[in-house]
């Protein structure tokens, strides 16, 4: 699962009401796969509108800057392409979680919260084979941008041990410890710029963010709502209460 986020963590004074996670999955024997249809994308920009192909699709930036000398609705147009490619993917999965922090204590963990329960998901992708191709008894890793790394690691090893799982109305309230046992390793980080995969990532949950609080850019274009071009690749499951399986916290 290669993780990006967007937004930020603080309560106080924040810009920005929400920060968001967003997971990609693939699986192991599709990896391959996914680099190479990645790079004949990136070749394709090269062509259609001069992206560089080692260029680094970072979405903020390529919005709110003159990224590689790239008239603006260019910029938006190679990441509108990039949700579309990803789209048509369909062994892959995209879990998505969304803090609102609006009305949150004063106490309440953004950072924990969020990157807990993205990784319950994945725990519970592997464990029931909820992705594309059914893969069964399987275990996976956790690749993210290069930051908060050892937040991560503590978190990951802690939810190894300790992981209070609340009960269904069936059993009755309370919880019970489960710990995580799918997901391998620590987590890895790794830098943006030398990974497709974490650009995409960028790219997906940049558009959920968007999709929450869109910028004024983005509205008279249309492209508020890009996020909803993933829906062939959204993981469903994630959640019963959205229609986008968007966790929300």
């Amino acid at each position: 699962m290669y993780v990006d986020e967007s937004g930020d963590t603080g309560l106080v004074r924040s810009p920005s009401r929400y920060f968001c996670l967003s997971g990609l999955v693939v699986h192991e024997s599709r990896w391959r796969d996914f680099i190479r249809q990645l790079l004949h994308f990136r070749k394709t920009m090269r062509r259609v509108h001069g992206l560089p192909v080692r260029g680094e699709i970072h979405a903020s930036v390529f919005i709110n800057s003159r990224a590689f000398d790239l008239e603006r609705h260019v910029r938006l147009a190679i990441l509108r392409n990039a949700l579309d490619e990803l789209a048509k993917m369909d062994f892959l999965s995209v879990t998505n979680v969304v803090v609102d922090k609006q009305g949150k204590p004063h106490d309440y963990d953004v950072f924990t919260n969020a990157w807990r329960t993205l990784f319950q998901r994945f725990e519970n992708t592997l464990e029931y084979g909820n992705f594309p191709g059914r893969h069964d008894k399987d275990q996976g890793i956790v690749i993210t941008d290069a930051t908060s790394g050892n937040l991560l690691t503590r978190l990951m090893r802690r939810m190894a041990v300790y992981n209070p799982v609340p009960n269904n109305s069936l059993i009755g309230t309370g919880s019970r410890n489960l710990p995580i046992t799918k997901i391998i390793e620590d987590p890895h980080s790794k830098d943006s710029a030398e990974s497709l995969p974490i650009q995409m990532c960028d790219t997906i949950v940049y558009f959920l963010h968007q999709h929450f609080m869109p910028n004024q850019y983005l509205k008279r274009n249309r492209a508020a709502n890009y996020f909803d071009r993933l829906q062939p690749i959204l993981n469903r499951k994630a959640s019963r209460t959205d229609p986008l399986g968007i966790v929300r916290l």
